[in-house]
């Protein structure tokens, strides 16, 4: 990790139905526009990554979460910053609304690759295809 990069903490939703499927989002703005990513966001003062979890979802999706287990945390070196990412399991309750993504999709397992994901997201592709 490069001390003079700017670290950017935020909080990761890998939400699953009763079917087995992974929720993903495509991202609708900026430089990485038009590539696939797990919903969330960074970290406010005074929140735990839980409670940003649960505020980050009703900002993008308009839903309400359960968060449940803590299934890793990624770090990545991205060009700008490093990124640390801390990856909850998360139940859906109710329905989703997209407020800020471009698209949306349930994805089975076996279906995880069949999107560009965004770099940092790529490394837990494989830990979810063994979910």
């Amino acid at each position: 990790m490069n001390p003079d990069k700017k670290t950017i903490e935020v909080v990761a939703a890998i939400i699953c139905d009763d079917e087995g499927r992974i929720f993903a989002t495509q991202r609708g703005y900026g430089e990485w526009k038009d590539w696939w990513e797990f919903p969330g966001g960074k970290i406010e003062a005074g929140e735990t990554p839980q409670q940003a979890l649960q505020r980050e979802i009703r900002e993008e999706l308009a839903a309400e979460i359960e968060v449940g287990k803590l299934l890793r945390t990624i770090d990545y070196d991205y060009p700008a910053f490093h990124l640390t990412m801390h990856c909850f399991l998360c139940r859906l309750k109710g329905n989703i609304t997209l407020l800020e993504h471009e698209a949306a999709k349930w994805l089975a397992p076996s279906e995880l690759t069949s999107v560009r994901w965004l770099p940092a997201d790529i490394e837990l592709i494989e830990d979810l295809k063994s979910l």
